[in-house]
């Protein structure tokens, strides 16, 4: 018998049917044995067999209870159980498959008839788990996609606007702390699960991916932008929607791109009317917008530009607060006072320059 043949868990109070089980399988697998329920939950637990034979009639705890627990038990709820019973037990077959067992094998016992359910059922046990295997690496890899397609089209953005290579990195990291705070409240639980919070930081990147269509002399301009300049590139947002909403009809509506393209369209909206490119007002803004106009306006503030220097982090936060039921949702306020030390460091550890991290020490 090789170290690596499947584990097998037999459970019964009769010594002899331990034995004689044994004898018909121990040359092809690796055994152990409990005597009573308890143990049985006990070695299923240690040893994580592959396959419980296990008797129904049990002083104490007998096997329709034992099946049972370990169905409810995360660990032991993927074992194949196999129940080993009396002739005259047959009727109460329904329970057992019922509770979760996967077969039935009478008393007395038949050598062949053992030795092949369990290989049969070793060998179902044996594809399910090769399935999930596939299942999981299906799930990373999807995972991975979306990822680098997020990464490759904030990427593009930021070819286009070289300064700002950090703002990426810390943007998606201020919202996620953000939204991470909120869904501890009560008002925004429900919908901040840790799925979306997920969702809003790894769509976060996009929010200027739409500055692929703004000219390069107005991209890069390296003072302020006159009014018809700045009238081009508000349209960064709308740039930005289309290109991400293009993208979601072909995925589909529960897209992971839905967030990006939220983002790019409304991170410039404020609380009262006042931003664009819709002016829309409260919470007609989407959360991820309004969670990404922080972000956005801090980092604006603390980074450095051809047009001006970093501002300190406490001005910086002076600022935020004061836009609060102005530019921001008022509801934030107090979040992002306690949050406030943690966009510091989030800010710290992905600065552009040694300018940054001066004035964010003060």
């Amino acid at each position: 018998m090789m170290s690596d043949s499947p584990r097998i868990l037999i459970v019964d109070d009769t010594p002899a049917n331990i034995r004689l089980l044994a004898d018909f399988l121990r040359e092809d697998y690796q055994l152990s044995v409990a005597t009573n329920g308890a143990d049985a939950l006990i070695r299923a637990q240690e040893d994580h067999p592959d396959l419980v034979l296990l008797d129904i009639m049990m002083p104490e705890m007998d096997g329709y209870e034992v099946l049972d627990r370990l169905k409810s038990s995360p660990l032991t709820a993927g074992i194949p159980v196999i129940f080993v019973t009396a002739m005259s037990e047959v009727q109460d077959e329904q329970k057992g498959l019922d509770l979760g067992a996967v077969d039935y094998i009478a008393k007395p016992f038949h050598p062949g008839l053992v030795k092949a359910r369990v290989r049969n059922h070793l060998d179902l046990k044996r594809h399910r788990d090769h399935l999930e295997d596939i299942v999981q690496q299906r799930t990373y890899e999807l995972a991975q996609t979306k990822k680098v397609t997020v990464e490759c089209l904030a990427g593009l953005a930021e070819t286009r606007d070289p300064e700002t290579g950090g703002h990426i990195r810390r943007t998606q990291n201020y919202v996620r702390c953000l939204a991470q705070r909120l869904s501890e409240d009560s008002a925004y639980s429900d919908y901040l699960t840790s799925e979306t919070v997920d969702m809003l930081y790894r769509s976060a990147p996009l929010h200027d991916v739409g500055k692929v269509g703004v000219p390069d002399g107005i991209l890069l301009k390296p003072g302020k932008l006159t009014e018809e300049e700045f009238e081009v590139m508000k349209r960064h947002a709308i740039y930005g929607r289309e290109a991400l909403r293009a993208a979601e009809k072909r995925l589909g509506t529960s897209s992971f791109l839905r967030f990006g393209a939220e983002i790019a369209y409304t991170h410039h909206e404020c609380w009262d009317g006042s931003g664009y490119p819709q002016g829309l007002a409260g919470e007609d803004i989407p959360l991820s917008g309004r969670l990404m106009a922080v972000a956005d306006v801090y980092d604006a503030l603390i980074s450095q530009r051809v047009y001006k220097s970093p501002f300190e982090h406490s001005k910086a936060v002076r600022i935020i607060l004061e836009g609060m039921g102005s530019h921001f949702d008022p509801a934030f306020e107090g979040p992002f006072r306690e949050l406030s030390e943690t966009f510091r460091a989030i800010a710290m550890n992905n600065a552009d320059s040694d300018a940054e991290r001066e004035a964010l020490r003060r």
